[in-house]
């Protein structure tokens, strides 16, 4: 069965399943889903622990020794499985199958891996799958939604923080929820404030305390700027360059992106609606509003315009002509979000 995060507690009270499944790609939550899992298993008697890293040179074998090794003496166990891709192999796919066949209700399969896609949900063996555990899947807090988080997060730690000190500190984590909570811990640990009394947080504190720690991916950056959101898309484009993050990482991102455009705007073009191109290519539900700005405003011309750009951005970035190639980046998203046309010559 599918649940929300918000369900796993009632889940994992009321159902006895041989399978966990967590999907998602914030390291924080998925984390914290996995924590409250292990905890809940440890206290019902399930004490010793495997741990498998699965990547493509891993051996499927191991994992069904595990689950075959049985003992006379019962030993219930969870055994966990962290992908390192959301698509397994014919083999990986097979072995758990088989497992839940025949489970053993000595044991506790808690997989981990990152966000799965439309198509693999929705093929015959995953439906097997969900149908006999429960798969959960986490997405990122959005934008909007970062400030209340912060806010419960701060309440549970003892935390009264003004409105605008939880604006700023917002601004100074968005898209590193880890880094969020260890800006939370260094703020209780620098309050010099007794346990158990409420910490004041104000503008001037977060000011002194906190560091810069906004992590964002290329595809974050692209949604900004599908949004028309100039001064965020400037922002972690900034962000991404300090990282060191190489330039034609990002323009992959961006001209991809674009590229994905151009049989949604022929639709657009024939007449069809943009809520319904949204539903005909399956646009995930998180990145519906971008799709849909984006889409509210760009023609296929435009958008040949600027994949135009894109490759005169990559021919800088190999060294064939003189243009900096983060200066174009920078341009080229100011014509992405630009909410008005804007001149890409």
């Amino acid at each position: 069965m599918k649940i929300k995060p918000e369900q796993l507690n009632r889940t994992l009270n009321s159902s006895s399943v041989p399978l966990y499944w967590l999907s998602g790609d914030d390291p924080l939550l998925m984390q914290e889903a996995a924590d409250t899992i292990r905890s809940h298993f440890r206290s019902a008697g399930f004490l010793e622990r495997d741990v498998l890293s699965v990547d493509r040179s891993f051996n499927w074998e191991e994992f069904q020794h595990l689950t075959s090794n049985l003992s006379l003496f019962s030993e219930q166990k969870i055994i966990e499985l962290r992908l390192s891709s959301a698509k397994l192999d014919d083999q990986g796919k097979k072995a758990i199958q088989r497992y839940l066949d025949e489970p053993n209700p000595d044991f506790l399969i808690l997989i981990s891996g990152p966000k799965l896609d439309a198509g693999t949900l929705k093929t015959k063996w995953f439906t097997q799958i969900e149908s006999a555990g429960v798969l959960m899947q986490i997405w990122p807090v959005k934008r909007e939604e970062l400030h209340s988080w912060l806010e419960q997060r701060l309440i549970r730690e003892g935390i009264q923080a003004e409105p605008q000190a939880i604006s700023l500190l917002a601004d100074k984590v968005e898209g590193n929820l880890l880094a969020a909570m260890q800006e939370i811990e260094k703020i209780k640990l620098l309050s010099n404030t007794p346990d158990g009394q409420t910490i004041t947080l104000d503008s001037k504190t977060v000011m002194q305390i906190v560091a810069d720690s906004s992590r964002f991916n290329a595809y974050q950056l692209v949604d900004a700027a599908f949004l028309g959101d100039t001064p965020r898309s400037q922002k972690m484009l900034t962000a991404l360059r300090n990282e060191g993050i190489f330039p034609l990482v990002i323009l992959a991102a961006i001209s991809r992106e674009l590229r994905s455009l151009i049989p949604m705007l022929e639709s657009a073009e024939k007449g069809q609606n943009i809520p319904s191109i949204i539903q005909a290519f399956r646009v995930w539900f998180n990145r519906k509003n971008a799709i849909s700005s984006v889409l509210g405003r760009m023609n296929q011309e435009k958008v040949w315009e600027l994949l135009n750009h894109c490759r005169l951005i990559d021919q800088s970035i190999k060294g064939m002509n003189v243009a900096n190639p983060w200066d174009e980046l920078s341009r080229l998203l100011l014509l992405v979000s630009a909410r008005e046309s804007v001149s890409s010559v």
